[in-house]
């Protein structure tokens, strides 16, 4: 009751619908916890329409820790829907979470998806440290379209380049249930058939090197998943094994689906996140 109450103030106060939405789930955040919101992460003067809309995230983050790690997150929707927000099970951990929004397909191209990306990533090591955080600390991650872009621009150095980051700063790659060959929204617009597998400069596959960040793969059960999605993930993980990368991990969630693994894999990210965090 108290809630509709206040939100019935924010409305006849004039506040906006997108501005609401953002007021009611500051009104339920975790004591010592703040939420910076609606930051456009684009800058210039000819951003498109679509872009001042899209282009824009969230910043969850503790206000009682310095030098906290940082995930950026990418919501899933085989980028051609998916909204940002912030995983619950990630809330009052000790860290921030950057949620974010990235134009989508078909309005845009799976490139621009890419780009939209990395330009989030970069804002946020650039100013991450304004809200307490360290930028040695960030890491990347996010489910299934959200696993493509964090591998794509973890591991393809030239997305995070145009915006004069090393992808190699980044702390750490936790891609879960991504696609590692390329993404069947970029085989659709070159009219290839969805279980015709590619792998060309548009799969995280046909990039692996032994020195790229720290990376944890994540799927759900083989046998439940995506339509082979634990075998793609299993296979970066062989690769990087025979490239000698130092720090590549692969776990299968038994008993979850493409759409349930999340909610368990979120532990995982944490306990990872701390273990580098901890080295650096």
């Amino acid at each position: 009751m108290r809630t509709h109450l206040v939100l019935l103030i924010l409305v006849l106060c004039g506040i906006s619908h997108a501005q609401l939405s953002f007021a009611q789930q500051n009104l339920n955040l975790t004591p010592g916890y703040q939420i910076a919101e609606d930051i456009q992460y684009r800058e210039g003067n000819n951003l498109t329409e679509y872009q001042q809309q899209r282009c824009r995230l969230d910043v969850y983050y503790p206000t009682k820790v310095k030098n906290y790690s940082t995930v950026v997150w990418f919501h899933g929707g085989g980028l051609t829907g998916g909204k940002r927000s912030v995983p619950k099970q990630l809330q009052g951990k000790g860290i921030a979470v950057v949620a974010v929004n990235y134009r989508l397909s078909p309005k845009v191209k799976v490139t621009d998806c890419i780009d939209d990306a990395a330009a989030a990533v970069a804002w946020t090591l650039k100013h991450i440290n304004e809200y307490g955080g360290s930028s040695e600390k960030v890491f990347v991650s996010g489910h299934s379209a959200g696993g493509y872009l964090t591998s794509m621009i973890g591991l393809d150095k030239h997305w995070l380049a145009k915006y004069e980051v090393d992808a190699d700063s980044l702390a750490g790659l936790i891609p879960f249930s991504g696609h590692t060959i390329t993404h069947f929204t970029v085989r659709k617009e070159r009219g290839i058939d969805g279980k015709q597998p590619i792998i060309d400069d548009m799969a995280p596959l046909f990039h692996v090197r032994n020195d790229c960040p720290p990376l944890l793969l994540i799927t759900g059960d083989r046998e439940l998943e995506m339509l082979g999605r634990y075998e793609e993930n299993a296979y970066l993980w062989r690769m990087m094994q025979v490239v000698k990368h130092p720090n590549t991990k692969l776990h299968e969630l038994d008993g979850f689906n493409h759409g349930q693994m999340a909610e368990p894999a979120h532990p995982l990210l944490i306990r990872f996140m701390k273990q580098i965090s901890s080295q650096r």
